[in-house]
């Protein structure tokens, strides 16, 4: 098969940043017709930027891209001018017309007219032919809003593949299909590669990338890892390429731990889950115990921990709250029973960007107290004094916009908050992520004082090395499911990153 492979795309030295962070540094990337290509790296590694660069939401600074059948390199200015050279991309969030109907949002833009009105009636035949011709079923009279994501998103593959795409971008699209909608994307993929097209598949999940695509080119932090053959490169290969992860030993903090966690058990779940997010799962998290999540981006670690805190109400299993039953309804029945929640997506979930430091900090603890217990000003001066003090944040004064501190600094001022609440179970989604190393040290050691006095903690990282460091038991995920417990001498880099791949021993 590969010989009669040509390259259809080559993109090479591909440079892009942006103020403060090069995304992308001398990128290489090459696809092939009829092949179906997985574009892997954890967060922040550059494939949105690559992407975005190819089809032109960015311009690249440096680099170049050819396409096959074009005799010079190609810039594109925008998404429109990808497409009409035959790059088109069907993102995760399908950007049709839910109110027109099938047919129409196949043939936006270019309908069949006669006698200078749309040909309905050619248009309906041609939209029926075109997604027949891929294996899907549908009525293209009715309104693409009626059928669900996945189907939409065949109708947007179906779209793209009338305009003569040579190159087919798949951005995450499997994230909001369950598994009998997945094979059906595949099937209508592997039809696609045996027609010549080239598709690039941007994923996270490790399962789906060996079950149908041929090539993976790996990025990390901006830079190209490498490209391989997917029957060369075994999985937990993948992931310690992904994770930039060489087997070292570790420095530890752990031994500023002064006590072990005590017997009591604080939360307990059993087949607790939510559908479509994360799989039923049991879990036991002890007083003054850290418990990490592991796992690939997409794995489910903040579902997990968004069906406890009940960000996501869970709707299989129970969950138990220091021995009884506990259900919310809201997040502040969650605070009301002890537990605090550091989002992972600070910008959206965490600060409110327009008030002050000091509103940032007592906003949670006056709403754990209600609207009839208003704490005076002094109390809120005293308060965010004690915790700007504690973490170190640097702020010109308590009452400075948050928005005018670095990331790092409103990652402080949301663990304030929370600390603030004085938890009993604190959930820690990414508390690190893109913050300088000293200050990780300082939230990890802050992490292990937490849990000296009695306090619960969930820690969720992409970086392995950071959990083993503060962690008393770690829990790993893999595609919605947790599928290992380790702790102790168990508790290693290389038995977390086998049940990461799994699939082979």
């Amino acid at each position: 098969m590969e010989e009669h492979q040509h390259v259809v795309l080559t993109m090479r030295g591909i440079c892009k940043s942006f103020p403060g962070v090069k995304a992308l540094q001398d990128v290489d990337f090459t696809l092939r017709t009829g092949e179906i290509h997985a574009l892997m790296g954890e967060n922040g590694a550059g494939k949105s930027t690559l992407i975005k660069v190819l089809t032109g939401v960015y311009e690249l600074d440096k680099g170049e891209i050819r396409l096959e059948g074009i005799d010079h390199p190609i810039v594109n200015r925008s998404p429109e001018e990808a497409q009409s050279k035959g790059i088109s991309t069907v993102y995760q969030e399908v950007n049709l017309c839910p109110n027109l109907s099938v047919a129409e949002n196949i043939y936006i833009g270019r309908e069949p007219k006669k006698f200078g009105r749309i040909d309905w009636k050619t248009m309906n035949r041609l939209g029926a032919e075109l997604l027949k011709s891929l294996d899907i079923d549908v009525d293209v009279t009715v309104p693409l809003g009626h059928y669900s994501i996945a189907l939409q998103q065949m109708v947007a593959i179906a779209r793209a593949v009338d305009m003569s795409a040579k190159v087919l971008i798949l951005d995450e699209p499997t994230s909001s299909l369950d598994e009998l909608e997945v094979e059906k994307l595949f099937t209508v993929m592997r039809k696609l590669k045996g027609q010549g097209v080239g598709i690039i598949f941007v994923t996270h999940f490790l399962e789906q990338v060996y079950e149908v695509c041929d090539r993976i080119t790996v990025l990390r932090n901006g830079q190209l890892v490498g490209e391989y053959p997917v029957a060369q490169l075994p999985r937990l290969q993948l992931v310690a390429k992904m994770m930039g992860k060489d087997f070292d030993d570790l420095a530890s903090i752990k031994s500023l731990r002064k006590h072990t966690p005590a017997e009591d058990v604080v939360i307990s779940t059993e087949r607790l889950g939510h559908s479509g997010t994360i799989k039923p799962f049991d879990l036991q998290i002890q007083k003054g115990q850290v418990v990490g999540l592991a796992g690939l981006l997409g794995s489910g670690r903040s579902e997990l921990a968004r069906c406890i805190y009940g960000t996501d109400r869970p709707d299989s299993g129970k969950l138990h709250v220091d021995g009884r039953e506990f259900a919310a309804s809201h997040p502040i029945d969650s605070m009301h029973a002890g537990m605090a929640y550091l989002p992972e997506d600070r910008k959206n979930e965490g600060i409110i960007a327009d008030l002050s430091v000091r509103e940032n900090i007592m906003i949670a603890l006056q709403a754990k107290r209600g609207v009839f217990k208003l704490l005076s000003r002094k109390e809120q001066e005293e308060f965010t004094d004690k915790y700007i003090d504690l973490l170190q944040i640097k702020t010109s004064d308590r009452d400075a916009p948050v928005k005018s501190l670095s990331g790092g600094n409103q990652q402080k001022v949301i663990l304030g908050r929370w600390l603030l609440t004085e938890p009993d179970f604190f959930i820690l989604d990414e508390p690190t992520r893109g913050i300088d190393v000293g200050t990780k040290t300082e939230i990890q050691k802050l992490v292990l004082q937490l849990a000296d006095q009695g306090t619960s903690v969930m820690f969720i990282s992409s970086e392995i090395d950071e959990m083993l460091r503060t962690c008393d038991k770690m829990e790993v995920l893999r595609d919605g499911a947790k599928v290992a417990e380790l702790d102790g001498d168990r508790m290693s880099q290389e038995s977390i990153m086998a049940s990461i791949a799994g699939g082979e021993r």
